[in-house]
């Protein structure tokens, strides 16, 4: 159990029938009246953030997070399949749990697979990945003075700008949180 007086940012709780991680926290000591503990809180299932006041007394179970390293199979109809590298276990996951996760990764790459309790809410691709162009608008030369971007696909099928002298199959280098272009490769 951890109480209200015992927040740090980053740690989550249970409340309110939730999961909610401790974005901000303030301890308040009024001139008149109790102390309290102003909070920030971020459901880390559906990403949405509250505001909370709590007494510094007010006890809270401390939700356990696991994150385990997994590939990424392949995908059969709604259904993803991932295979956890040191028991060759394998799970299957819908198109809910993992949202736009695997915009940018390709079969047999490693994520992330997120859970509380064995119940999976998230996966997290890598951070950067390197991905080829398979479709794009030929650029001209000369015109790259304005820093302009135009639309390319890559392997995965995700769609990002990329500048005016990537062609067609370049490997560039995509932020996965962000979905923008680093570089060629």
């Amino acid at each position: 159990m951890l109480s209200a007086g015992d927040f740090r940012n980053g740690i989550t709780i249970e409340y309110d029938n939730n999961i909610y991680q401790i974005i901000e926290f303030q301890h308040v000591k009024p001139g008149k009246g109790a102390a309290f503990v102003r909070t920030k809180l971020k459901n880390i299932i559906n990403g949405g953030v509250v505001e909370k006041t709590f007494r510094p007394t007010e006890k809270f179970e401390e939700a356990r997070i696991d994150r385990v390293e997994m590939q990424y199979l392949y995908s059969d109809g709604d259904l993803f399949y991932f295979m956890d590298m040191n028991t060759f276990e394998q799970i299957g996951l819908n198109q809910e749990q993992i949202g736009d996760a695997l915009k940018f990764v390709k079969e047999n790459e490693m994520v992330k697979i997120i859970s509380h309790k064995g119940n999976v809410f998230a996966v997290e691709p890598p951070l950067f990945v390197e991905l080829e162009i398979t479709d794009t608008e030929p650029g001209f030369k000369g015109d790259t003075a304005t820093g302009a971007t135009k639309p390319a696909t890559v392997e995965t099928g995700a769609l990002v700008y990329v500048p005016l002298f990537v062609n067609l199959g370049d490997k560039i280098k995509i932020d996965t949180r962000t979905g923008e272009y680093l570089s060629r490769v």
